[in-house]
């Protein structure tokens, strides 16, 4: 074995043992009381799951709050961010026990929109509320510290920037974020997937659907929006768009979560 492959091994193996280490003591500790309130008053997700996967809840959320770094920029990040951060990252993939964020080191919290420079938007400008990073910023995410919060306090809509964007980053895990995530999507179900976002974004540009007109901007934006209706609003996403809904669970496994309570329309 070449002496640059050895170092990289050995290297690997280190950090291996590392994060191994580190994830057992996290096991150890106990949860917050004050992020149980929180998710309790701000995640209607969590509130519905039985006691036994509300617990492996908890414990996801503080694996992932130990491993990924939480930046304000110009804010200061309050234990509230920190649980809403988290629990966008979890909820899109609660159902898949071993799932690790391997592609984010840090989420950056901003305290309104910002614009693709990273500064505080002006009123000529797009506003962005969430980003996944590239180039430079791999394995970042930046979010809007109102848009995030925005997206648990209102339970009548569709929102959630944090959960679209952890959408985003579950869907770059096969190498590309376009709308098919295909680590998640068993075979069969991809051509009816691509059919699918094709019919609905026709519906959107014809002003003959209620999905967010935001998913018509391509298939990445897409099901980034209707996983946000999917996770926020799953009674009306299934009364109103079943066969999307069906898709969906198939995708997100969803249909797996044992509930004590019916999801809130």
């Amino acid at each position: 074995m070449e002496l640059t492959a050895l170092i990289f091994l050995i290297g690997f193996i280190i950090w291996l043992t590392v994060n191994w280490k580190k994830k057992i003591n996290i096991s150890r500790e106990p949860f917050s009381s004050e992020y149980r309130i929180i998710l309790q008053k701000k995640v209607s997700f969590y509130e519905n799951l039985n006691n036994a996967d509300k617990q492996l809840f908890e414990t996801r959320l503080q694996r992932f709050i130990a491993m990924v770094k939480i930046t304000g920029i110009n804010t200061i990040v309050e234990p509230l961010d920190i649980v809403l951060v988290a629990a966008s990252a979890i909820i899109p993939i609660f159902s898949f026990k071993n799932w690790e964020y391997n592609n984010l080191n840090e989420v950056l919290l901003y305290p309104d929109a910002f614009n693709e420079a990273f500064n505080t938007k002006s009123n000529r400008e797009k506003p962005v509320l969430g980003m996944v990073g590239n180039g430079a910023m791999q394995q970042v995410m930046i979010l809007s510290k109102t848009a995030l919060r925005e997206g648990f306090d209102n339970k009548t809509d569709k929102n959630n920037t944090g959960i679209h964007e952890f959408v985003h980053l579950i869907d770059k895990t096969d190498g590309e974020i376009d709308g098919v995530p295909e680590y998640l999507l068993n075979k069969q179900y991809l051509l009816p997937w691509i059919n699918m976002m094709h019919k609905n974004i026709k519906e959107i540009l014809a002003d003959n659907s209620d999905i967010n007109p935001y998913g018509a901007t391509n298939k990445a934006e897409f099901f980034a929006v209707v996983s946000e209706y999917f996770f926020k609003r799953p009674d009306s996403l299934k009364i109103k768009h079943p066969e999307l809904y069906g898709l969906l669970e198939q995708i997100f496994k969803n249909n797996n979560i044992k509930t004590e309570k019916k999801k809130q329309d």
